[in-house]
């Protein structure tokens, strides 16, 4: 394995609906952010259209309505290979018919030193996974003492 992959951090997707088409651009500025302050590094960025049928078809961040999409554009053509056509189809799954989605792709540079230094060590990664914050919210709420 080349220096350059075996110093990455861990790498993270997410899938981003917009529902009607429509994105309003709050987001972007913090995404912009992240990355230029080298906490994340995007490698992939892919926007879908599931259409009201369910058939699914790639756009261009410029097609999209919105404020802040201009400067998605910025990221466009960003494509690590890591993402094919069923990794698409299958994202595009959760979606609802007549939204967008972007699917993003990113690394986590600020956790690379760290899984670096793990893998010298001969550890590996084995399992890993997300608490919504919803699921969060829901635990603490249970577990408040009733009043």
């Amino acid at each position: 394995m080349s220096d350059a992959f075996n110093e990455m951090g861990p790498i993270d997707y997410i899938v981003i609906e917009f529902p009607g088409n429509r994105m309003t651009g709050e987001g972007l500025p913090l995404l912009l952010d992240l990355v230029d302050r080298d906490i994340i590094r995007i490698l992939d960025l892919t926007f879908v259209r599931k259409e009201l049928d369910g058939s699914v078809v790639g756009i261009r961040a410029g097609d999209l309505d919105g404020d802040g999409v201009a400067e998605l554009e910025v990221f466009e053509g960003a494509s690590s290979g890591l993402m094919n056509e069923d990794d698409l189809r299958e994202a595009s799954g959760v979606l609802e018919p007549g939204s967008a989605a972007g699917i993003l792709v990113y690394e986590n540079v600020w956790a690379a030193p760290f899984a670096t230094a793990l893998r010298r060590g001969g550890a590996q990664l084995v399992a890993s996974g997300r608490i919504p914050v919803q699921a969060l919210l829901a635990a603490l709420e249970a577990a408040e003492p009733a009043v």
